[in-house]
């Protein structure tokens, strides 16, 4: 009997299919030093097979993307940008209209590559991995048998050429794997308090709003676009709102107003039927609204809580 979605992602391994989503490269001698001055994390130092979580931003701090950048392990010699697909154009944009005067070059890559998610903690196990992809940090990289393979904080990514995603695919779900769609994937997403750009996350956000300074911002790097307010609120501000979870009554639909009494305090961005939790959402909330506070979602309790909702019942 197969496996239910939600046990093969916590329990065995699941597949989706994230080939649409975007896909950018840079390279050249200075590819790394352009980039490093266009979005929020530490670039110069990535080594080949390391990445990181970084985002792109408006002068005024505000994000027009976030993306994870990986500097490919050899005997490649470029920078992979991963992105929503909903920031693409953004990011192509940004990228496009400063490199000026350097020594890198843009790459498109989203029709080119396939990429295949694989969520849960028999990703290492499957036969046509096994031994191959890497132990260390989010982020890490290295070549496979099937492509590039990179490792999430759910799992690993299997990044291939575009020709090849559907005999891949064959390939993982033969071994093993349960192919689930992206809303069934979404439930682990909200579990783990995970925001996502064009969902919870759009260009009226701060990084720090979103509890994104730890993963994608550097305080100790050169000036790059949007510093100046990241930084400032950092050291001497308090953001006025903040991603928390919410343990819903029952189920709501996204965009659901919250009112702490007779304020309007925010609006849920994400919903999932957790078989672990139940009804929980994210919601980017005024400060006053602290974890504990019982808000009204259009007549549903929604409790506010921190997140992870994993560290919040065991």
């Amino acid at each position: 009997m197969a496996m239910d979605p939600y046990a093969a992602m916590t329990e065995g391994v699941a597949l989706v299919d994230r080939s649409e989503s975007g896909k950018l490269a840079l390279t050249g001698a200075e590819a790394k030093a352009f980039l490093n001055g266009q979005v929020s994390n530490e670039i110069e130092a990535l080594e080949p097979g390391t990445g990181c979580y970084a985002a792109l931003l408006t002068p005024k701090g505000k994000m027009l993307a976030d993306l994870r950048v990986l500097d490919v392990a050899p005997p490649a010699d470029e920078l992979l940008l991963l992105c929503e697909r909903s920031a693409l154009q953004a990011l192509f944009d940004a990228l496009r209209r400063f490199n000026i005067g350097f020594d890198a070059e843009l790459h498109k890559r989203t029709l080119q590559q396939g990429l295949l998610s694989l969520i849960g903690p028999g990703a290492d196990d499957l036969p046509g991995l096994r031994g191959q992809a890497p132990q260390s940090a989010e982020h890490a990289n290295v070549h496979g048998d099937l492509g590039l393979l990179v490792r999430t904080d759910v799992g690993i990514d299997v990044i291939c050429d575009g020709a090849d995603t559907e005999r891949v695919k064959a390939a993982l779900i033969g071994d093993g794997a349960v192919e689930i769609d992206e809303a069934t994937a979404d439930v682990l997403r909200v579990e783990h308090g995970r925001p996502r750009y064009g969902v919870d996350l759009d260009d009226s956000v701060i990084p720090q709003e979103a509890g994104l300074n730890d993963r994608a911002v550097s305080f100790t790097k050169g000036c790059y676009v949007g510093q100046e307010t990241v930084a400032r609120l950092h050291w001497r501000g308090k953001p006025n709102r903040h991603l928390r979870g919410l343990r819903l009554g029952e189920q709501v639909q996204p965009g659901t107003e919250l009112r702490l009494g007779e304020r309007e305090v925010g609006r849920i961005t994400s919903v999932a039927a957790s078989p672990r939790f139940g009804a929980v959402g994210l919601a980017l909330v005024r400060r006053e609204a602290q974890p504990g506070d019982m808000l009204d979602a259009g007549g549903v309790v929604a409790e506010v809580v921190d997140l992870p909702f994993a560290q919040e019942r065991g």
